[in-house]
């Protein structure tokens, strides 16, 4: 260990200049960016200048460390040895970062928010609020109602867009990638568009007309990730804004949703389990709300209207899938419900729209997508199959009562259109240049044996003249948590692996939706250890059918899918070689034991809770990531939190990454020399978005590191933006490496000696980075007899 602090040092000394013309090139934006965080950071300037005034001497510092004669030519070799790899790393990058750059940028550009309304079609262009005639819509003539810029935020994008009935008004909601906060505009339409008013932390909202023609907003307000109150508010002369209600058991939360005939605004009251829905009166909104049905546990059920009947998809009665029921809209109550149109077995509805004439249902079943359209006048029912490559629906915002447009996509094909047209009965697909990628790859569907018997689906993709499966990399995808299906939304970067001959896997464990609500039933509280047995039978299965192996095998999740992973890295780690995790949930029973945090009671009806429950307590316990840690041998493991992220609080995972390194240090002395022990990354980001995961930005990188972690067969973590020459020193050492957004400094900077002796921090500038770098210098050394930690 004293060698390789030597060598660091020496290494930093030579590396100055060259940090320096790395620091020359990088853009003036960054330089700005990094004086602005260090001037914030003044724990961390107090702490270096703490430690320069001791003025240690050299001798002072060749009493404590031992030393060895130690020359540039004696570095040179061993400099060009360990950027060999480094080297071949970076032509990895520049390779897939070319290949992501020449996708068209149509393809993974965030969908904005877009409503046809009146003869007009509301959407964002560049950063403003237009709008333009419908037939106009495709060219650039269009009319500016508000320049997002005036809102200061970074880099701005609407959500959502709502039109008032009467045109006089449109209301939109702003968001940022960096935070879930939302901000909610009215702009009032006329000559010379103005904002009229702004509400912070609005999560949903929708308009009504009143008896006097004046249009009405109705709103939820967002406080700590819940939302329990709903506003209304009007405006121009007769202007007020007022609480309509508040959700008192803060286990649920609250949304609002426009029925498609702009009848009734219903209020949505629900948590995992159960919900409730009153009704609002669009002619009479000032008038108090009618309850439909008060709410029963593990009863779920939403409204549709049309032609004064109340259509209503819910679970209720036996078996508990969702069926379709209907009752008049002045007999709501569930005594008079009638069942209207049940669904096949293992069927997961997807969505319902609202037709004058039919109801179209967009239904997932056996791994399939359907669409069954039922005619309302004859009660007829057309189902028809959607092509296998399709895996998720994009719905359309659609006033149109005789067609129904939607997208189908994959995870390596783009959104595609289609319109099923109810006149002539049938289903149209968009004209245009067929994708070459449904040439050169394969999409399968097969199904594993869990070690109950139960039957898993998986859906595969990978390159047609792939020849050798065995011998390709494979990247499996998990979620299984919530009844939510696992997002096989369009990504350009799976395109790009499939297209260098990876192998794509989808894992529908249970816990997730993709089979119906028992399949998640099935999947949470004492039963979530199903999700994981059918995730180890996925994976066997995969390399039993000649799909890689495990040498070639990584597994990546999203948020509540990190619970599955980090409990297979820890039961069954020979089967990976790499993970990859964006904001995992990691410490289940330590975040479910907090009742502090805004989402613990809104949890406890997917988790347990261990508080009051010994029984989920110790259940908990056997799957938990965090409790399981032990010295074994574990895959290597990418890990992207965010500073400021709420859902999944930064804490746990620093705590799940320490205790990580502890278990594998002591399996690497335990195992001896000659041991590979595997590289840990947590890259922490700047903001606090946990919702949005698809930006091709973000997700480059860990899909970068996939490739360079199967390029080598020695394993380097790194990123473009830290300097060439401190990325070659670090990866000199088997150091946890962290790279850490500025702002996060100064609790490092708390932590004490030993940590900060035995990791290395890095950060996304160069000029923190070579900061920083001094700094621990610094610390190492110096501090062991002249400074104390801050």
């Amino acid at each position: 260990m004293q060698q390789k602090s030597k060598l660091f040092l020496q290494a930093l000394k030579y590396s100055i200049p060259h940090l320096g013309k790395c620091m020359q090139k990088q853009h003036l934006n960054h330089c700005n960016f990094a004086d602005h965080y260090y001037n914030r950071i003044k724990l961390k300037k107090y702490h270096l200048t703490k430690c320069l005034q001791s003025k240690p001497t050299i001798s002072e510092l060749a009493r404590n460390i031992p030393t060895r004669s130690f020359s540039s030519k004696d570095f040179l070799p061993i400099k060009q040895e360990n950027e060999k790899p480094l080297s071949e790393n970076m032509d990895a990058f520049e390779k897939v970062r070319t290949k992501l750059e020449t996708q068209p940028q149509e393809e993974y550009e965030i969908i904005n928010a877009e409503v046809k309304h009146g003869g007009f079609v509301y959407y964002q262009e560049g950063c403003c609020l237009v709008r333009s005639k419908d037939e106009e819509a495709d060219n650039d003539n269009y009319e500016v109602l508000f320049n997002l810029e005036e809102l200061k935020l970074d880099q701005p994008f609407i959500d959502c867009i709502r039109v008032a009935p009467d045109e006089k008004y449109v209301a939109a909601k702003i968001r940022t990638e960096d935070s879930e906060a939302s901000t909610c505009i009215v702009v009032k339409l006329s000559d010379q568009p103005v904002m009229e008013a702004s509400f912070p932390n609005v999560s949903s909202f929708e308009w009504v007309k009143d008896e006097e023609e004046e249009d009405v907003l109705f709103y939820t307000f967002q406080r700590n990730l819940r939302c329990h109150d709903v506003y209304r508010a009007t405006f121009g002369d007769n202007k007020r804004n007022e609480r309509f209600y508040t959700e008192k058991d803060p286990s649920y939360f609250v949304f609002l949703y426009l029925t498609k005939d702009s009848r009734f605004l219903t209020i949505n009251i629900m948590n995992k389990t159960t919900s409730e829905v009153w009704l609002i009166d669009g002619l009479s909104p000032w008038d108090p709300p009618v309850l439909i049905q008060k709410r029963i546990h593990g009863v779920l059920y939403y409204v549709e209207h049309r032609d004064d009947e109340l259509y209503i998809l819910t679970n209720v009665g036996e078996p508990t899938e969702f069926k379709l029921m209907r009752t008049a809209a002045d007999t709501p109550a569930i005594m008079n419900w009638d069942l209207f149109f049940t669904m096949k077995r293992n069927t997961k509805v997807v969505d319902l729209d609202m037709f004058k004439d039919h109801c179209v249902l967009f239904l997932k079943h056996s791994n399939l997508l359907y669409v069954n359209v039922i005619g309302l006048a004859d009660d007829s029912v057309r189902s028809l199959k959607l092509p296998p490559w399709a895996c998720g629906f994009i719905m359309d915002t659609n006033s149109d009562p005789k067609n129904c447009p939607f997208q189908l996509c994959s995870p390596i094909r783009p959104p595609k259109y289609y319109t099923y047209k109810f006149a002539e009965g049938k289903l149209f697909e968009e004209t245009g240049h067929e994708d070459p990628i449904t040439k050169t790859s394969r999409v399968l569907r097969l199904e594993a044996k869990s070690k109950d018997g139960k039957s898993v689906p998986m859906t595969i993709f990978h390159k047609t003249d792939s020849e050798d499966l065995q011998k390709k990399p494979l990247l499996v995808h998990v979620y299984g948590a919530y009844g939510m299906d696992l997002k096989m939304n369009f990504r350009p970067e799976r395109r790009v692996l499939v297209d260098d001959g990876w192998i794509l896997a989808y894992c529908h464990v249970r816990g997730g939706g993709e089979l119906g609500l028992q399949w998640h039933a099935d999947g949470r509280l004492t039963k979530k250890l199903n999700g994981l047995a059918d995730l180890e039978a996925c994976i066997k299965t995969l390399h039993g059918q000649g799909f890689s192996q495990p040498s070639l095998t990584t597994l990546t999740a999203f948020s509540a899918g990190g619970v599955l992973v980090g409990a297979l890295c820890n039961s069954n780690p020979e089967l990976l070689r790499a993970v990859t995790l964006e904001a995992p949930f990691l410490d289940v029973l330590n975040t479910m034991m907090d009742t502090t945090l805004p989402l613990t009671l809104e949890e406890l009806e997917e988790w347990g809770n261990p508080s009051s429950d010994e029984k989920h307590k110790n259940y908990i316990k056997r799957y938990c990531p965090y409790q399981n840690i032990k010295p074994q041998h574990y895959p290597s493991i990418h890990i992207t939190a965010y500073e400021n992220d709420e859902r999944v609080p930064l804490k746990g995972i620093v705590n799940y990454t320490e205790k990580l390194k502890e278990a594998i240090t002591e399996h690497a002395k335990d195992t001896g020399e000659g041991y590979q022990a595997p590289n840990v990354v947590l890259d922490i980001q700047p903001g606090g978005n946990h919702v949005i995961e698809d930006s091709h930005k973000k997700a480059s990188s860990p899909v970068i590191m996939l490739k360079c972690h199967f390029n080598n067969d020695k394993i380097i973590f790194y990123w473009m933006d830290i300097p060439y020459l401190i990325i070659s020193l670090i990866s000199t050492f088997n150091f946890l490496i962290f790279s850490v957004h500025p702002s996060y400094l100064s609790y490092l900077v708390q932590k004490d000696n030993c940590y900060v002796k035995e990791y290395g921090h890095l950060i996304h500038n160069a000029k923190l980075v070579f900061i920083r770098a001094i700094a621990k210098s610094v610390v190492m050394f110096i501090s062991l007899d002249s400074c104390q930690p801050c």
